[in-house]
């Protein structure tokens, strides 16, 4: 049986990273890994930096409605399919992760009678994941409430397969012991004393205009003994600066456009406020850190979906975009940074997350093409 594994997904880190997770996690059994992706996502350049083979497929997504390019769609279509065809014959496998490149991925893999196994990350599936779990003979979900089944296949609740250092870290956070080490050699590279309440605020790579306000008017009533980490978002740093120089708490807020070593400031948080995107939510319950979601406020509302399970869990809090103001982030946010109910919310979190999902999708991949 061949050994060569395709991969295919894209568009965003959503897509990406629990792509690169798996794969890797696929290439260290002795498999030989190819992805598929278009030139225009994220994965033209990470994917090619983790050292995978990358084939780009032309972008072909569907027309949701008439308009002049849906009258390209079928040539764009024809050739999407042919490309991915001609890469994934021979193939053991077909390994999706959403995004535009995976729906002619999904049709060339039936077409060609190979193995298809799909990973939806979202609460809420996606269009081509929608349309590959038709035919699927396995789909791995990030979250139970996903109203998504394979209709020939299995459907495993597997959780996201997660970034090796966030892995690392979460293992290190399983013990009491290797959760204070990763916390003190961590505060030590970030310049944070250890033995303050740190409060971590991040809007993801691009930074959430609304998160950075309403943290800004609040700058004043910084409690005693907190210290905050305050990722801005790439250009936004400046007004935070400033907003937090006048308030006198410059000392305490530790401010970043972005920060590289993410795991560094997740192992120093006690309390995070962020957006909840799936692979934020994932990444939340496998350190068992207790969260505030503020869900971006456009979409199709997956982000409030992804957070449900961590909500009612007890891990997290959810406060919707509109209602973040200075008001909110010192009666809700400071109050809870300085409770002893973080305790039960991080042991909430620690119960929900799942830290082995690469290792144990990867083992499910292997089951299918086995079959």
């Amino acid at each position: 049986m061949s050994s060569r594994i395709v991969v295919a997904g894209g568009g965003t880190a959503g897509h990406v990273n629990p792509l690169l997770a798996t794969a890797g996690e696929l290439r260290a059994r002795g498999y030989q890994l190819q992805a598929l992706g278009t030139k225009e996502g994220l994965e033209a350049d990470l994917v090619k930096a983790a050292g995978f083979s990358f084939t780009v497929i032309e972008k072909a997504p569907f027309p949701r409605r008439p308009s002049v390019s849906a009258l390209h769609f079928p040539g764009k279509w024809r050739r999407a399919l042919a490309e991915c065809e001609k890469v994934i014959e021979g193939a053991a496998c077909v390994v999706g992760f959403g995004g535009y490149v995976s729906t002619p991925a999904y049709r060339a893999a039936q077409r060609l009678g190979v193995p298809l196994v799909i990973h939806e990350q979202n609460a809420r599936p996606g269009l081509a994941n929608r349309f590959g779990a038709r035919f699927a003979q396995l789909l791995g979900l990030t979250f139970a409430n996903t109203p998504l089944v394979a209709r020939r296949g299995r459907t495993e609740l597997v959780g996201l397969p997660l970034r090796p250092a966030i892995r690392d870290l979460a293992l290190a956070r399983r013990t009491p012991e290797g959760a204070y080490r990763a916390r003190v050699a961590a505060a030590e590279r970030l310049g944070l004393d250890p033995n303050c309440r740190i409060l971590l605020v991040t809007g993801g790579s691009l930074g959430a205009l609304s998160l950075n306000e309403a943290m800004c008017a609040a700058a004043k009533a910084l409690p005693e003994g907190v210290a905050v980490v305050h990722l801005t978002g790439r250009g936004k740093d400046a007004p935070v600066r400033a907003a937090v120089d006048a308030a006198g708490v410059a000392d305490r807020w530790l401010i970043r456009e972005y920060l590289q070593t993410m795991e560094d400031a997740l192992a120093v948080a006690d309390l995070v406020v962020c957006r909840s995107g799936a692979g934020t939510v994932a990444e939340m319950t496998a350190l068992g850190v207790p969260c505030i979601y503020v869900p971006l406020p456009i979409g199709n509302g997956e982000q409030r979906l992804n957070a449900h399970d961590h909500v009612v869990s007890g891990g997290a809090l959810l406060i919707p975009d509109a209602h973040l103001d200075a008001d909110v982030v010192k009666t809700q946010v400071f109050s809870l940074v300085l409770s002893s109910q973080l305790d039960d919310m991080a042991q909430a979190s620690h119960d929900l997350g799942r830290v082995d999902a690469a290792s144990d999708f990867a083992t499910l991949i292997e089951e299918v093409m086995g079959q």
